[in-house]
């Protein structure tokens, strides 16, 4: 009887100590949202920001005491949260770590690109901590968003510091409203004519949609090829009927535009 209950008292404390982890995590992003709404602005358009890596740098001290928190979350934690919460954290992380390498550089730097060397470039660099192991930026994005999650849509979500990367949100990915989050996001993108748009009788659009093909074929969020994307937003893309409907239509031949990557600094 004794060593029953000394193990149900066991079993308590580790299932407490798993679960109280992602009770105490603060799941809105307060800190990083205020940091977010603080230093990244839309332009009229609202389908393209801007960063104040100026003010950012002015903020550091927050943002790296934001970046620590992150960093100290353990596998175990991170394995009690629900998945909208782990592609939250994951996209969060991405984002402000991004951040953080620019300002290692900054304000002597005009692209991300700068950064790192031939055989180093600045996604492979592993220069943080996180779920207790040093990792780089293609990590969390290749090895953890893409193939775990299988939504690509987050695209659209993760931020390169570059004009041609799809906006940087003002505001913190929470769990509550992923879903919603992650829409927005891609119909911007999509809307955008700087980096998508009908000219010429093509359909020219981001060399995004050519590096990660794949992901826009699998049936993900129902596109099965990259037109299923520019075919749900079509009339997001033009005030024209007969373009909307040849988009709409996927009549339209694709040609892949040119990346900018200069750095998206206010």
């Amino acid at each position: 009887m004794l060593k029953t209950t000394r193990k149900f008292f066991l079993l308590f404390a580790l299932l407490f100590s798993t679960t109280g982890f992602a009770a105490d995590f603060d799941h809105n992003y307060n800190t990083w949202n205020e940091l977010l709404q603080k230093h990244v602005k839309w332009l009229p358009d609202n389908k393209q920001s801007r960063v104040d890596y100026a003010g950012f740098q002015k903020d550091r001290e927050t943002l790296k005491q934001v970046l620590g928190q992150w960093s100290a979350v353990s596998q175990t934690e991170f394995n009690a949260f629900s998945k909208n919460q782990q592609m939250a954290f994951l996209i969060n992380t991405y984002n402000g770590f991004t951040i953080e390498l620019i300002l290692t550089k900054y304000p002597k730097i005009k692209s991300i690109k700068e950064i790192g060397g031939v055989f180093s470039s600045p996604w492979k660099q592993e220069f943080f901590t996180l779920l207790e192991k040093k990792h780089h930026l293609d990590w969390i994005e290749h090895e953890q968003l893409r193939p775990r999650y299988n939504d690509p849509r987050v695209h659209a979500a993760v931020n390169c510091a570059s004009i041609g990367c799809p906006a940087l949100r003002n505001e913190a990915f929470t769990a509550t409203r992923l879903n919603a989050q992650l829409n927005d996001g891609m119909r911007r993108f999509v809307a955008d004519p700087s980096r998508n748009r009908v000219k010429n009788g093509e359909l020219q659009i981001s060399p995004i949609f050519k590096w990660f093909a794949e992901d826009f074929q699998k049936g993900h969020q129902g596109f099965k090829e990259v037109k299923d994307v520019f075919a749900r937003w079509a009339k997001d893309m033009s005030d024209s009927p007969e373009i909307v409907d040849k988009i709409a239509s996927k009549s339209l031949p694709i040609v892949y535009s040119d990346y900018d990557w200069s750095l998206n600094d206010i």
